[in-house]
């Protein structure tokens, strides 16, 4: 059984505390500079070549990237010492008890506070334009309740994660069959907008805890997959409201572009963001620390070094994700939308469709759920798939789907015409590959599809269709929708090619029975289910 907390580990990390922090805050701002840096730079080179861009729209992006760095650095330490923390502490104190109905109740509570505390959700609810806010956001939030539920039982009856996938995909093609089609690329989204920097880091640790109830070699391997059928979930709830709320019971307001005449309207608008953020990320972080304060009381009873080591931890995550938020809000949503414009506006629209690529590849780096997700699987595997290895395999996926994205804005063809296929070959992939590979996959489509995506991606999407004259509501929305499935693919393809190397070594090792010593990896390898 893994413990989250080994005996010990606290009290030394404490006393060391305050150079460790020190240290590991510059390392999470270097990996934020290497991640933003490229983005930021294709957008520079974009606007003082074929998109120009008002100098205080630039401005505005530029002051948003360094938001974007510090955010990215701050949410990443946070997430490090207390959001992961958290999750783990809960699952495993949970499953101590061996009473399935607790796992179910706890489960569907947790699912449906920290949905609800999304940020991304928030800003999904605001742009779909039939439904009420607090309509959606209840039936996304009940949706990954149940579906966390589902994902916990899964763990700990070892259901293999695939057969379930299947399944839900397979009902999830068929209502869509009975939607409306301006619905779908909106129904489609809230499964990637759900699984934000806020629920990825929860989720995840949760499964972790959960798993350490089981002693089998495959448990760290099943503690994947919770992401993967937490967005399944609330693309079922949307699509069930899309029958019973018709899309053109409302008209899509565009994105407003802000005139700004000089420097102190500029730093007014940055001013005036911080309280609305401010307000969001508290009301995103308050419920799971009540609920955390609730499990300290009632069984946890953490000792005081552990609690101001956490409380530390959601400090840093609040102030991360205030600026995280703040700086693609304010300066990089009006970029991202008045480039798309420009550039759709050209003789040579095709070239949205490289452009995006090349954006996709990058700004998936800059996602913070993305480096969470990459170093925990590292840490799962033991080293067998490297951080190094996700982050390329993703980037390739993200750059694949925003191309296809954009192929969508310039053609007007249904997402059913890309997702349908797409989701068939990952789900035949997932019968090929180790088990593992599936599960970090599907998990991968959610936290790739992140804030990034949803204010950047998507308003350059809008942009660029408003320009070519096209159905924002239908050909625009979906940009998140066709980054969650890409990942799929490309990280399954890794799992391939992981298993024929595995196999060659193998053949090769038989072929040299004299050899005893083990290759450095072979403990790496081992934990891969073939």
């Amino acid at each position: 059984m893994r413990n989250p907390t080994p005996a010990g580990r606290g009290s030394r990390e404490v006393k060391e505390g305050l150079p460790k922090k020190n240290n590991l805050l510059q390392d999470k701002l270097k990996e934020a500079v290497v991640s933003v840096v490229p983005v930021t730079g294709i957008v520079l080179l974009l606007c003082f070549s074929i998109a120009p861009l008002s100098s205080a729209t630039l401005l505005s992006f530029l002051i948003g990237a360094i938001m974007l760095i510090v955010g990215m650095a701050l949410f990443s330490l946070g997430t490090e010492l207390a959001m992961s923390p958290i999750g783990e502490h809960v699952g495993a104190q949970r499953t101590k008890t061996r009473k399935l109905w607790v796992i179910v109740v706890v489960g569907f509570v947790v699912g449906v506070i920290i949905t609800m505390s999304e940020p991304d959700l928030q800003v999904l609810a605001q742009q779909v334009p039939a439904i009420p806010n607090m309509v959606i956001i209840g039936a996304v939030s009940l949706g990954v309740g149940l579906f966390l539920v589902v994902a916990l039982l899964r763990i700990l009856f070892k259901i293999k994660l695939r057969y379930l996938l299947v399944g839900f995909y397979a009902l999830t093609f068929l209502l869509a069959q009975f939607v409306d089609p301006d619905f779908l690329a909106v129904a489609f989204d809230s499964g990637g907008v759900t699984t934000g920097p806020m629920t990825v880091p929860f989720i995840m640790a949760l499964g972790v805890g959960i798993a350490s109830i089981r002693s089998d070699s495959n448990a760290s391997q099943d503690s994947f997959g919770l992401v993967a059928l937490c967005s399944v979930g609330p693309i079922l709830a949307v699509l069930v409201m899309g029958m019973l709320y018709p899309s053109t019971a409302g008209a899509y307001v565009p994105v407003t572009i802000p005139e700004i005449e000089n420097s102190v309207q500029l730093g007014r608008m940055f001013l005036e963001g911080l309280p609305t953020y401010m307000g969001e990320v508290a009301l995103a972080v308050a419920p799971i620390v009540a609920f955390f304060a609730l499990f300290q009381i009632i069984s946890l009873k953490l000792k005081l070094r552990q609690l101001v080591k956490i409380f530390v931890g959601v400090l840093y995550t609040y102030l991360g994700l205030v600026l995280f938020l703040t700086g693609v809000n304010v300066g990089f949503m009006p970029a991202g939308n008045t480039l798309g414009q420009v550039i759709g506006q050209q003789t040579y629209r095709w070239v949205l469709v490289p452009i995006g690529m090349v954006i996709g590849y990058f700004i998936v780096e800059a996602e913070p759920a993305v480096h969470v997700l990459n170093k925990q699987v590292e840490e799962i595997t033991s080293g067998a798939i490297p951080q190094k290895a996700m982050s390329l395999s993703l980037s390739i996926g993200v750059a694949a789907s925003i191309g296809l994205a954009m192929v969508r804005v310039l053609t007007g063809l249904s997402i059913l015409w890309f997702l349908l296929p797409g989701y068939a070959l990952a789900i035949l992939l997932s019968f090929c590959v180790p088990p593992i590979f599936t599960s970090i996959a599907f998990d991968s489509g959610g936290v790739a599809s992140g804030p990034m995506t949803a204010t950047f991606l998507l308003p350059f999407a809008m942009g660029a269709c408003e320009a070519v004259g096209g159905n924002i509501v239908a050909d625009a929305f979906g940009v998140v929708a066709m980054v969650a499935m890409t990942p799929l693919i490309a990280i399954q393809v890794l799992g391939l090619t992981y298993k024929f190397k595995l196999k060659k070594q193998q053949k090769i090792a038989e072929a040299n029975p004299v050899e005893q010593e083990q290759p450095d990896d072979a403990d790496d390898a081992s934990i891969i289910e073939l």
